[in-house]
């Protein structure tokens, strides 16, 4: 059975990888690929790596290089090479509103679609964690997110569309948390647990263990020879929860402080909108946030109704790029019933491993 043009083509691009969707408009997941993730300053190659990408799912939608097809938005006309009515483009390190529209345009160049949208990447973790139907009186979905997984983000969306975000450029911009955080937090701890500066932790072991080394300053010397990339320590996040979970003092602090702050994120977005008398949704995504380690999430939600009784707090469980396709299929006018036989086939997908 033919779909016609696919109704949207998601893109959620994170630091560490890309994912590509196309869906139906009735909610069928026609393909979905993954890649690598955005590059750090926009410019072709970010282009270059969605290329591909989209070239990869239109194959599997079983759309050939170049087809024709039929857009229903455009009153039956035909344009080569249309891949999908919208596009939604939730994209890592597009942070500046003024990189958002130009990665907009350049997107919309391409000719993949007859629209083109693009967002930060928390947008798309927000709108996965948000029910399908707004709430009553609302019209538009509004709620706050944070996403932590190799970085740290929030944004925030009023019901009557103000939005309250942060720029999330690092520590230069009042960041701290992520992946990249946290594993330089733990190394940190460790050398300091080896030469008394600091209290005994088993961060100590744990950490150049990790890497196949004996010592923490064997880490700090191999990062500073190139022999570890310093991407890499994000991957220590692991690691430090299960240090935690056992019990450390210095890990279990560590994941505290990221609740905090996961606290703060939301605290600032909700104030600024003048919502904390409202029961507002707050969705926690990212990769460290879905693990669902129970320490962070308990102090982070404890944290967040304390200060906001209303409070909704909901753990985001499946792939942002959820968030980018429900986007695309309301900018197509898509039913309710569209976008939760789109979330079954994500829910399948992850199910089965795919």
């Amino acid at each position: 059975m033919s779909h016609g043009v696919p109704a949207a083509l998601a893109i959620d691009g994170g630091n560490s990888k890309t994912d590509v969707a196309l869906v139906a408009r009735d909610g069928s997941l026609l393909a979905l690929v993954r890649g690598p993730g955005m590059p750090v300053r926009l410019g072709d190659e970010t282009v270059r790596v969605i290329d591909e990408l989209i070239r990869s799912a239109g194959k599997l939608a079983g759309q050939e290089p170049g087809q024709a097809g039929t857009d229903p938005q455009r009153t039956g006309a035909s344009r080569p090479g249309l891949v999908a009515s919208h596009l939604v483009g939730c994209v890592a390190n597009v942070d500046l509103p003024a990189e958002e529209r130009k990665l907009e345009r350049m997107l919309s160049d391409q000719g993949w679609t007859s629209t083109t949208v693009v967002a930060n990447d928390t947008f798309a973790v927000l709108r996965a964690g948000l029910d399908d139907v707004p709430a009553a009186g609302a019209r538009r979905h509004w709620g706050v997110g944070v996403t932590c997984g190799t970085g740290i983000n929030c944004i925030g969306v009023a019901p009557d569309g103000r939005t309250a975000g942060f720029l999330a450029l690092g520590m230069t911009t009042g960041d701290w948390g992520g992946g990249g955080g946290l594993g330089l937090e733990a190394q940190w701890n460790a050398v300091r647990a080896v030469d008394g500066r600091g209290p005994q932790t088993a961060l100590r072991e744990a950490v150049p263990a990790y890497f196949g080394l004996k010592e923490p300053l064997d880490v700090g010397v191999a990062l500073h020879l190139g022999e570890i990339s310093w991407d890499r320590l994000a991957s220590l996040v692991p690691v430090i929860m299960q240090v935690a979970d056992a019990g450390d003092d210095v890990a279990r602090g560590i994941v505290l402080r990221l609740a905090e702050e996961i606290f703060l994120l939301a605290r600032s977005a909700i104030n600024r909108l003048c919502l904390g008398s409202e029961p507002v949704p707050v969705v926690l995504g990212g990769g460290i946030l879905a693990a669902g380690n129970a320490l962070l999430i308990e102090h982070a939600t404890s944290l967040i109704t304390a200060e906001f009784p209303g409070a909704d707090v909901r753990v985001l469980r499946q792939v942002p790029v959820v968030g980018a396709a429900l986007m695309g299929l309301d900018l197509a006018g898509a039913s309710p019933d569209a976008m939760q036989r789109l979330r079954d086939a994500f829910a399948s997908r992850m199910a089965a491993g795919t």
